[in-house]
């Protein structure tokens, strides 16, 4: 549903609180990849902040193919070598919130 006529962005800064349970996946390693699937398993975690590879568009695919069964471990990494996934920062927390200060708003023009 269309609610604004003018698409906004919001800016925020992040400053990470160093007291905060961090997961940080540099890359997409076999460690990031159990991770994803636990997480789409429904296993809850104890981080405030996790920071990796997101698992969107292909990527999210090969990993449904993966935990369902239509592709082995090793064909995952074989297709996924290829994709360059943008990182993301999953505030999980309402204290990982506090991390982000709000800096601007911008009306995005055609």
């Amino acid at each position: 549903a269309k609610r604004y006529d003018t698409p906004v962005i919001n800016s925020y800064d992040f400053v990470i609180n160093h007291d905060l349970k961090v997961l940080h996946f540099e890359d997409m390693t076999e460690e990031w990849l159990d991770f994803i699937v636990n997480s789409r398993s429904g296993m809850q975690h104890a981080y405030d902040i996790v920071i990796g590879a997101m698992a969107n568009d292909q990527v999210y695919n090969y990993i449904s193919d993966y935990i369902n069964g239509v592709l082995t471990r090793e064909q995952f990494w074989v297709l996924a070598k290829y994709k360059h996934p943008t990182h993301q920062i999953n505030f999980c927390t309402e204290q990982a919130l506090k991390c982000l200060a709000f800096v601007k708003s911008e009306e995005v023009t055609k």
